[in-house]
């Protein structure tokens, strides 16, 4: 046979006199169905990706709960908010909040502990935040899939990926809380915990506690949160009654900070301003009372992923405690001069870590 005078551009593609009329549905047809049809067919193919999404988030949601309730059978029978008046409304609310939880957990159980107590809230805050994570993540969904409309369904396919990336570290975290083990947002407290060995402790505020201790003629006062609870205490207010009590020459602030892709989980930064994070109302408390006084501030972050931060503590992370402290003294014998005093605060969760 010979296909020698064969055209194949013209007999598939109809491109001679006498074209296809076949080919021709086949090129005009898809056009019409992505004219009519795009966003639709988009929508369609969009929503099976967060429907996976969305059944992993529930997944964790059910997981976690389940873990809480089978921990609890077995275990026991800021600074950017207007500061007109609406931050402490904000900080007493959070306050309300966290003593009624504790109060609630309390009567579930005859006999608990403060250990137990800590562990539990901080677990139960997990599964109420991937509990929210559901709600909002199935909301918008649901509301785009019952208006057919493609770009609203957009932004939750954008913002996905980092509320994943939250749950996932959420979910992971659980097991570091049932066993009371230290968590990367521990290295604040875990640094300063260190430097209080072999002091007396005095209770601060609420699960917060403070020690005095000296570096090369400085008066140090040393602040965290009550170990080896799983809490972040009260920094807050402590800070302000310390000030009022030692008027402290400058205030040093060591926390966990999240790391941008690229940086390395457990790099060392200093800085300036209060380290710490949360709502806001206690960073300003901390810069409020210290600008009051004209009390310089200092910090030193320790980088790590959202990951890092409320799991079991990496060996890199802990491997820069030392590290940290060198920094700190340091900075004290940079910014003061012999005789002066210097408040030095561990931020963080201070699970597993004592003092």
């Amino acid at each position: 046979m010979d296909f020698s005078s064969l055209d194949i551009i013209d007999e598939f593609f109809g491109t001679g006199d006498s074209s296809n009329p076949l080919m021709m549905l086949v090129w005009i047809l898809p056009i019409i169905l992505f004219v009519f049809y795009g966003q639709r067919i988009q929508l369609i193919i969009t929503s099976g990706d967060i429907k996976k999404k969305l059944a992993k988030l529930d997944e964790m949601r059910n997981d976690s709960r389940d873990e809480l309730l089978g921990y609890i059978k077995k275990t026991i029978m800021p600074v950017d908010i207007d500061p007109n008046g609406i931050v402490p409304k904000i900080h007493h609310l959070v306050r309300s909040r966290e003593d009624t939880t504790r109060k609630q957990i309390r009567s579930l159980f005859s006999e608990i502990d403060t250990m137990e107590l800590s562990k539990v809230q901080n677990i139960l805050e997990i599964v109420a935040t991937l509990q929210l994570f559901h709600k909002v993540v199935r909301h918008l969904f649901l509301t785009a899939k019952k208006q057919n409309n493609y770009p609203m369904i957009l932004p939750l396919q954008m913002i996905l990926p980092f509320i994943m990336e939250q749950a996932e570290a959420l979910k992971d975290a659980v097991p570091a809380f049932k066993q009371g083990q230290p968590i990367g947002d521990g290295i604040g407290p875990l640094v300063v915990g260190e430097m209080m060995l072999n002091t007396e402790k005095q209770k601060a505020e609420f699960e917060t506690v403070y020690s005095e201790s000296e570096f090369d003629g400085r008066k140090l006062i040393l602040l965290k949160a009550e170990g080896p609870y799983a809490t972040v205490g009260r920094p807050g207010e402590a800070t302000e009654s310390l000030v009022g009590k030692y008027k402290p020459d400058i205030i040093v602030m060591i926390d966990a900070a999240l790391k941008f892709e690229g940086e390395d989980s457990g790099t060392v930064t200093q800085g300036f301003g209060a380290a710490i994070g949360g709502v806001g109302t206690d960073r300003f408390k901390i810069e409020e009372v210290a600008t009051k006084l004209g009390i310089p501030i200092f910090s030193i972050v320790i980088k790590q992923s959202v990951n890092d931060a409320i799991t079991l503590m990496t060996k890199e992370i802990a491997a820069q405690a030392e590290n940290v402290k060198s920094q700190v003294q340091e900075m004290i014998t940079d910014n003061t001069k012999s005789g002066q005093t210097v408040l030095v605060i561990g931020v963080g969760n201070t699970l597993g870590v004592s003092q």
